[in-house]
């Protein structure tokens, strides 16, 4: 047998070789705007590079051989129609190299397959094949003719109520009690049939009758991951999500605050659910009693001119509708609203009301009348159908039109975004291109911060402090209070213009720096910030002038101690700086401060409380709230203590008596009009109304303070041993007082 010879044996390798070079080169060209001249020449070089180890005339019969096939490939992707334009020229150049030719199929006889393979429409992970019954068919809803997305937003109010307030006597008999009903299609009352319909069909099965019988939700057959992905690719407003908020609830109240000219966070003068899941067209009806006692709950604690908002669904039912009419005739305006931070697909609106009415007693009674006769009907298959009768509601044509225009509004958008949501699962290449745009313009509209929620960054107290105080001298910080004795009680003069506060230990600065982040400080600016070793937190950026006081409960060996926190005056709270306003105001705030951050369902965290203040012409009621009590651990001798609003008591150790009104004002009290008034020495006028340069900032709080020790010698209640002679007796203190604000 014949031995063939090297170069026999390397030719057919080359030639492999040669092939997947050429293919490599052609997959490694991406781009679809390279021009044809470049590829041919790369190939060209390519080719020339690889016959290198061969003869120079072999080398280029292949060189040449190369610059054909290219050549005929740029003629066939130029004859090939527009149909596969969209494929890049890199895709195309491969199957005219192939054989490919347009209506004909690959191979000898061309018997392969005539047409792309389409691409998968497999939906989630389930079985190959899988055909969702109901949903690939077309719902016949043009949801491309949604109007454009906008940050603005309009508000349609109820027009104003005419019909007197309805009294006991006229809502005697408007409570219809009838069978159960769990169908809502045929609520038609306050929405035309078609729409209704439309809403159910859109939201449910694509047959109706079906709807009706198994009340299934069309989307509920979707993956829940699939469902997600099209809403949030559907919905131009999604990307908003929360900011820095803890949920889209709240970003949801930040949206409508704006809306309704902050009439919730700057008025002039939880949520709570439960599962509806398999029945979500019945969601109005299943929440019904919820309605109304959230309803109820709003006219039992919104003060008179107060505003009232609150979660809705779907308002098609008469009950729902009976409701909101009796909202609408105990408020000044009312009104059904739907964020754009509420997607669209869902029921959820918002009713709005602003500024409740005087006399709605009997409404209140009412609507609590009709909760007990619910409970009284559950588990049974009677409910209350109506608590306004139909004739009433429609008898208000304004009202009804508004309805009946909100609700087929409200379905209308519905429809359209359920449609869309359908048609984006069905396409996954389909999305909202200014969902970034959108958000960004609603932000800035609304004024929220474009910002995500962060951990705050770890600050140092000393650097935090000199930022909150903003160049303040600091001297002013270790100044200590004036002893109150025989030579200085006269600065008390006038008395009108101070307050009193218990004391119960020594003063001190707080920072708060976020959470736990809690450190004291003494004032004097050799000592350093220290970790407050006390289970409580507190929001960042709030300086506070404190007291850390030993509270106990109870006497005897029973008694128990705890730490608590009580704040003397307020600088800054939670970044706002209240140093300028007046020291009633401040502590105001702070009371209002201590009720958003305490956790009184947290018995293992220390407390948090402000100090009661008193009038110092009052300073009798304090020692009212003095007595004798045994201490835990002194022996069995009582001592002085002091009960506070929470009772708990502590063991007083003085008074602190603060100045509040600033000079050359004083305060003084005019017999004549039975008021006090304020009145300038310098300038002699006087006003009844506070001048704004009356008010003591912090600082003139702060160094003018006097402290009235409560140590030996000093008897403040009966029981105390005899009074020094050389100090400051209480009634010493009483009788100046009385004596001077007369």
């Amino acid at each position: 047998m014949r031995r063939r010879n090297d170069s026999e044996c390397t030719a057919p390798l080359k030639k492999q070789k040669k092939r997947v070079a050429e293919l490599a080169l052609n997959l490694s060209s991406t781009s679809d705007d390279e021009p044809p001249s470049s590829v041919n020449h790369a190939a060209k070089a390519s080719a020339t590079s690889l016959s290198g180890s061969d003869s120079e005339t072999e080398g280029k019969q292949r060189s040449s051989d190369s610059f054909d096939d290219a050549f005929k490939a740029d003629s066939l992707v130029e004859g090939t129609s527009s149909r596969y334009s969209m494929y890049n020229s890199v895709s195309q150049k491969l199957m005219a190299k192939m054989g490919f030719k347009e209506g004909e199929g690959l191979g000898k006889y061309s018997q392969g397959r005539k047409d792309i393979v389409e691409a998968s429409n497999q939906k989630g992970r389930r079985g190959l094949g899988l055909t969702l019954q109901g949903f690939d068919q077309e719902l016949n809803v043009d949801w491309r003719a949604e109007p454009e997305p906008s940050a603005c937003e309009q508000v349609s109010w109820f027009p104003e109520c005419t019909t007197e307030i309805p009294d006991t006597q006229e809502m005697s008999d408007w409570m219809v009690v009838g069978k159960r009903k769990m169908i809502i299609e045929d609520e038609t009352e306050f929405c035309g049939e078609e729409l209704l319909h439309s809403v159910l069909q859109c939201k449910g099965d694509a047959h109706l009758q079906v709807l009706i019988l198994s009340g299934q939700n069309v989307f509920d057959v979707l993956d829940g991951e699939e469902m997600r992905r099209a809403r949030t690719r559907a919905n131009p407003y999604e990307m908003i999500r929360g900011v820095f908020f803890l949920n889209r609830a709240a970003m949801k109240m930040a949206n409508m605050d704006f809306v309704f000219d902050r009439m919730f966070t700057n008025p002039r003068d939880s949520y709570g659910g439960f599962s509806v899941e398999g029945q979500e067209n019945l969601q109005e009806i299943l929440s019904k009693q919820l309605l109304l006692c959230q309803f109820l709950m709003a006219l039992s604690v919104v003060r008179t001119g107060g505003h009232f908002i609150c979660k809705t669904f779907d308002l098609f039912t008469p009950f729902s509708v009976g409701l909101i009419y009796l909202l609408y005739c105990c408020f000044e305006r009312v009104c059904l609203f739907k964020p754009v931070t509420s997607r669209p697909a869902n029921s959820e609106r918002y009713v709005v009301c602003k500024g409740l009415k005087v006399g709605i007693d009997d409404v209140r009674d009412y609507l609590f009348s009709v909760n007990i006769k619910l409970n009284q009907l559950r588990n049974t298959d009677s409910d209350v159908n109506l608590v306004v009768p139909l004739e009433v509601i429609k008898g208000d044509h304004e009202f009804t039109d508004y309805v009946i225009r909100s609700n087929e509004s409200h379905c209308s958008l519905q429809i359209k975004a359920l449609a869309k949501i359908h048609a984006f699962v069905q396409d996954t290449t389909l999305s909202e291109p200014r969902q970034a745009e959108i958000r960004k313009e609603c932000l800035r509209l609304w004024g929220i911060p474009d910002q995500a929620r962060v951990a705050p960054s770890s600050t140092d107290p000393k650097s935090k402090f000199f930022e909150l105080i903003q160049g303040t001298e600091i001297d002013i910080f270790s100044y200590k209070p004036t002893l109150l004795t025989s030579k200085t009680l006269e600065k008390i003069r006038p008395v009108l213009d101070y307050r009193c506060m218990v004391s119960g230990s020594e003063q001190k600065f707080l920072i708060g720096l976020g959470k736990s982040q809690i450190y004291t400080w003494d004032g004097r600016q050799s000592d350093r910030w220290v970790k407050l070793d006390l289970k409580t937190e507190l929001p960042r950026d709030t300086l506070l002038s404190v007291e850390i006081v030993h509270e106990l409960k109870g006497e005897g060996k029973a008694q128990r101690k705890i730490s608590a926190i009580h704040i003397l005056d307020v600088l800054v709270l939670n970044g706002s700086d209240v140093r300028e306003q007046h020291f009633n105001q401040r502590i105001q705030l702070a009371e209002k401060f201590v009720k958003a951050v305490s956790k009184p369902s947290r018995p293992d965290m220390n407390p948090i409380r402000v100090k009661e203040v008193y009038r110092l012409e009052e300073m009798e009621k304090i020692f009212v709230r003095l007595e004798m009590k045994i201490i835990k651990g002194s022996s069995g001798t009582p001592k002085l203590s002091y009960t506070g609003r929470d009772d708990r008591h502590f063991v007083p150790t003085g008074l602190y008596i603060v100045r509040t009104v600033n000079e050359p004002w004083t305060m003084g009290f005019s017999k004549s009009f039975k008021r006090k008034f304020f009145y300038n020495k310098k300038t002699k006028n006087s006003t009844f109304d506070l001048p704004s340069d009356a008010i003591a900032p912090f600082h003139i709080c702060y160094y003018g303070r006097l402290f009235w020790e409560w140590g030996d010698g000093i008897r403040v209640h009966d029981s105390q041993k005899p009074q020094d002679p050389d100090k400051l007796s209480k009634e010493d203190v009483l009788s100046f007082i009385q004596t001077h604000s007369a």
